[in-house]
């Protein structure tokens, strides 16, 4: 099979207190009041017009820090392995990572953020405004997750299977 590639732009950068994947958040939910900055390089600043209109914002990021893929995984709320697609595990082949955080506020090109969930430094790829009306779903089927019902979803930290 042929790998067909693809170029991205790197727009930016997300500041974090988080700088090792040990005991973080693996989820903006649970790093409720976690402050960071997305940093947007200057020759996209004008990109940010009207975004403070939004209280909550979906950040897509490189996973910077995966070396390799797996396509089965143990993810974080589980012991048995399942595909990588199934979980949201960072070790993705493409390494993209997607965050919805809230905006505190925007200063030039500096978006000051609360919720996050990524790493330090991770590579900025996109910005998008999330749209409570078009980006919640209701009634879902949650998978392998639906028999997770007891997990203190909000507390639950990384540890070292995905470093």
């Amino acid at each position: 099979m042929e790998t067909k590639k693809i170029t991205l732009n790197v727009i930016g950068n997300i500041k974090t207190p988080w700088h090792t994947l040990q005991h973080m958040p693996i989820q903006p939910i649970g790093a409720k009041g976690i402050k960071g900055v997305v940093e947007v390089y200057p020759e996209f600043a004008d990109g940010l017009k009207e975004i403070e209109g939004f209280s909550h914002i979906i950040l897509i990021y490189q996973l910077h820090l995966v070396t390799k893929p797996q396509l089965e995984v143990i993810p974080f709320m589980d012991t048995k392995s399942k595909g990588v697609f199934a979980t949201r595990s960072p070790k993705r082949p493409n390494k993209i990572g997607i965050s919805t955080v809230e905006i505190e506020k925007v200063e030039g090109n500096k978006i000051y953020i609360l919720d996050v969930d990524m790493i330090t430094n991770s590579p900025l790829l996109d910005i998008k405004p999330f749209f409570e009306d078009f980006d919640n779903r209701f009634n879902t089927k949650k998978g392998w997750l639906s028999s997770k019902k007891n997990i203190d979803k909000f507390n639950f930290k990384s540890d070292d299977r995905f470093i």
